[in-house]
């Protein structure tokens, strides 16, 4: 399959489908290791979510942003995480919040995360038009990746800063869809004829 780095072809990324990152550093299986699997939810926004992740500089639209910036400052053990966990989506939010957040550390922060995400993560796509299928076969590839005892995470990986449990134990940058129901051998066929579209 084609390996998207930053910056990619947007026009090349389906509209519907799944995506599979891959972390500088991090192998299993001879390869690659797999460190997040994602999707989406509304209609014909992978584009736009894979932009949240590596482009638009606000953790409150991107939980995995959220988590590499929870690892980077807990790594530093800079006192900021308190400021950082505070989500600032809502207008309530923003007018209690918004005079006790730094907004130039917030700034450098997002920055920082920006420059980790786009210079150490690459990935993969599979078109997957169904929403309902879409999401079963995410949690399940999540659920057989945490469940493999050959894709644990290296020494020095980020996540092992990770103040959220289900990161440092599952090596992977989630918390949801930990440890349940794997791939079936007819979802593996499925996947297979899925990731092999041209």
């Amino acid at each position: 399959m084609e390996t998207f780095t930053f910056p990619f072809d947007r026009q090349k990324i389906p509209k519907n489908g799944i995506y599979i990152l891959f972390e500088k550093g991090e192998s299993a299986h001879k390869t690659k290791r797999i460190v997040r699997v994602g999707t989406h939810t509304g209609l014909d926004q992978l584009p736009p979510r894979l932009y949240q992740h590596f482009e638009n500089e606000n953790k409150d639209r991107s939980i995995f942003r959220k988590n590499i910036g929870r690892a980077l400052l807990n790594k530093d053990r800079d006192q900021f995480i308190e400021q950082w966990e505070l989500d600032l989506t809502t207008r309530d939010a923003k007018a209690r919040y918004s005079d006790s957040v730094d907004s130039k550390k917030q700034e450098a922060i997002e920055k920082e995360v920006t420059r980790y995400i786009q210079d150490n993560f690459s990935f993969v796509v599979f078109p997957v038009d169904d929403k309902k299928r879409r999401i079963d076969l995410e949690a399940r590839i999540i659920s057989t990746i945490s469940l493999c005892d050959d894709c644990r995470p290296s020494q020095t990986w980020l996540g092992n800063f990770s103040p959220k449990e289900k990161i440092r134990q599952s090596g992977l940058w989630l918390v949801n869809e930990l440890w349940k129901t794997p791939l079936s051998d007819k979802d593996m066929v499925e996947l297979k004829q899925l990731v092999d579209f041209d």
